[in-house]
């Protein structure tokens, strides 16, 4: 047996492509009663079984929904999940998915999961009343669906402590698409309607920075901190005179770029909505210059709860 010829090994299975199975919401609007299954109709109507719900967590709604049909179909209403979060889960489950979709969240937090881009990306064409979406800790190959997603009613993106992250990856999540239409002369980026970016932890340099204030000029909330290459230059583009962000700019979160020096503090004097500015663990800050620029402020004194923390009421 041991001299018998083998014959040739079969050839490996291709590998199955994950499929996402996804039931239409219901349809809306919802009607008010629903018949049991003796006959008769639900003893309250939707909209006060709705405000009951409306005071239950997640995990209440979810033993709710076993119940009955009638609560199972009410309480998928996308007013009782405005916030769904799947954190630091190691996998996500096409259930989980369609959970999701089915209920149609706001706000959406997957960060330090392990989701593809195929999944990110089938949930992004899914959910375009998404309005935050909290990727931090995710891989970048995750991360770059975004590219390809339509996002029109984003106002929150949180990218924190993304590994491998390079200024030629940012320049394809900033930059327009670029499959405009034809005679179409102006594209809108990605995040022209973007309030909120949280980007700390990245190899962010200046490019970047410049990109950033052309297509996300609306932005009202920048978290940059412990980027490594955020400098004394980095905050002359944020506050020069062409800047779009030295107007709109409410909190700015600097904390651990140590790249910073007291020469920078002067400058954001020019951002007058400017309401908190955390500079907390730079070490070329000194104390003293701090205080200098809290007293006087972008206009108007700040306080100081913590060392190099500055509040404006």
């Amino acid at each position: 047996l041991l001299s018998w010829p083998l014959g040739p090994a079969p050839p490996p299975r291709p590998p199955q492509l994950e499929r996402h199975v996804v039931r239409p919401p219901p349809r809306s609007p919802e009607p008010d009663t629903l018949p049991l299954a003796a006959g008769s109709d639900h003893p309250l109507p939707r909209a006060a079984w709705l405000r009951v719900f409306q005071h239950l967590g997640p995990r209440e709604l979810c033993v709710c929904m076993r119940v009955c049909r009638t609560w199972s179909r009410w309480c998928y209403d996308k007013r009782l999940w405005p916030r769904m979060d799947l954190s630091r889960r190691k996998s996500l489950t096409p259930p989980m998915l369609s959970g999701v979709v089915r209920r149609q969240p706001r706000a959406l937090d997957l960060s330090w999961t392990g989701v593809s881009k195929k999944q990110l990306m089938w949930l992004l064409n899914r959910l375009q009343g998404l309005q935050e979406l909290v990727l931090s800790g995710c891989s970048w190959l995750s991360v770059s669906a975004l590219g390809s997603a339509p996002l029109p009613a984003l106002r929150l993106l949180d990218l924190r402590w993304i590994e491998d992250v390079k200024d030629s990856q940012l320049r394809e999540l900033l930059l327009p698409p670029p499959d405009t239409k034809p005679g179409q002369t102006e594209s809108r980026g990605r995040l022209q309607g973007v309030a909120e970016l949280r980007l700390a932890g990245l190899e962010l340099t200046d490019a970047s920075l410049r990109l950033l204030l052309r297509h996300a000029p609306q932005l009202s909330a920048l978290d940059l901190s412990h980027c490594a290459h955020v400098g004394d230059p980095s905050v002359h583009l944020l506050t020069a005179p062409t800047s779009p962000l030295r107007e709109t700019l409410v909190h700015l979160n600097l904390a651990g770029c140590h790249r910073l020096t007291d020469h920078c503090l002067p400058l954001f004097r020019r951002c007058p909505r400017l309401r908190r500015l955390d500079l907390r663990s730079c070490r070329q800050l000194s104390p003293e210059a701090c205080a200098r620029l809290a007293a006087a402020g972008p206009p108007g004194p700040f306080r100081c709860p913590e060392e190099k923390l500055l509040l404006k009421d």
